[in-house]
Parts: C-alpha cells; structure tokens; sequence
C-alpha cells in the first residue's frame, strides 16, 4: 500500500519506516500517463520512530469561491486525510480567510471519516496566510523539535506578500489551485523561495466536497 510501509521483517524494521519525503522518480513512474493520485505517491525512508506531522493549510478566502476551487480544495483535503490515515501519521488542518487562520483540526492521529467536517467548510473575505505560518510556527516551537513535519499548502496564491517558509518544516509542497484568466504564478514563486514542490490541482485526481 503506497505511502505505509508493509516490510514487517527484521531488514525492513531496521531500515526504517516509509518517510514523508516525497521520491519523485518512483512517483512518476507510478503516475505513468495518467493524472497524479494520492494511490501513486512514493516516499523514502526515515529512521524508524519518528513520528510525523503533516500541517495541512486550506485556502478558504473569497478568491476560492471563483468557480470550483473550493470544492476542488476540499476534495483534495479529503484524499490528503486519506493517505495520512492509511500512513498512520498525524495531521493538522489550519483554514485561513477574514481576518485570520483558525485551527480545523489540532494535531492528532487522523481518524478514519472526514467528510462530515470537510464537507461543510465555506469561504470567504480575505487571505491572511500570514496567521496560518505563524500557527505552525508556534505549534511546532512548542512541540517541534522531535516531530518530523511536513506543510501542504491548498492556495491559488491570490496573496502579497509571499510567507516566509514555515520553522523546523522537512517538507514543503504547494498544491496549486490557479485557473484564472490571469494568472500570477505566485505558488509557483512561493514553492521556490521555500524549496518546496509545485503540485499544480489539476494533477491530482481528487473528486470535489461539496
């Protein structure tokens, strides 16, 4: 099962878990032709023991409203709690919009049934991703120094300035929601200046949550 690690023999305990750390060269490969899924992620390995975190933040201002993104979002939210679930890790959900981010769900093993809170989240106002950094940065200042996290950013990048990356993050990756007419290609830009990897929406194969 991708993104679990399923060796229970003495060699595979010794070498480790299946880490966070996306390996983008067996990803691909499972991609193939087709549209990337969660089911074809692959991930390297990390010493085993280590627990990991992953910081889910969801784009919920007016911007996202425009057409399907939201919903698009959500749907994509929804397979992320899927493969963490499968994968046994933590997960945190911080939505920003209005005036500032708000936890969606505190850090904690991800439960096995999600859309009855997904479903229901609505947008609106403004993009204040600035609050959302500042709440990883906090959460992990207190509990970060043994904990393995990772930072998805669910955007259309409709924001200035550009964050700077999150504080003790191993893994960034900006899922890409920009379908407008005129395009700003600012996750792209963000993705770089935090050394992180673009994820343009369109490739992934996640159905919307209404």
């Amino acid at each position: 099962m991708v993104g679990r690690d399923t060796n229970t023999t003495r060699k595979g305990r010794r070498q480790g878990t299946i880490s966070r750390s996306l390996d983008w060269a067996a990803t691909l490969a499972s991609k193939g032709q087709g549209v990337l899924g969660v089911q074809h992620l692959h991930y390297r390995r990390q010493p085993a023991g280590t627990q990991t975190t992953h910081f889910v933040l969801l784009d919920l201002s007016a911007s996202m409203l425009r057409g399907q993104k939201l919903a698009w979002a959500k749907g994509c939210l929804l397979a992320l709690t899927a493969m963490f679930y499968r994968s046994r890790d933590h997960m945190a959900v911080i939505g920003f919009a209005g005036q500032q981010a708000q936890w969606l769900q505190n850090p904690a093993r991800v439960p096995a049934f999600n859309e009855h809170w997904i479903a229901p989240l609505r947008g609106g106002g403004a993009t204040p991703i600035q609050s959302a950094i500042d709440a990883v940065n906090a959460e992990l200042k207190r509990h970060g120094p043994d904990r393995h996290a990772c930072i998805w950013l669910l955007t259309d990048g409709r924001f200035d300035p550009l964050p700077a990356r999150p504080e003790h993050i191993e893994e960034c990756y900006v899922i890409d929601f920009e379908e407008d007419v005129v395009t700003l290609e600012r996750c792209r830009r963000l993705a770089q200046q935090w050394q992180g990897h673009l994820l343009p929406a369109s490739q992934f194969g996640c159905r919307s949550a209404h």
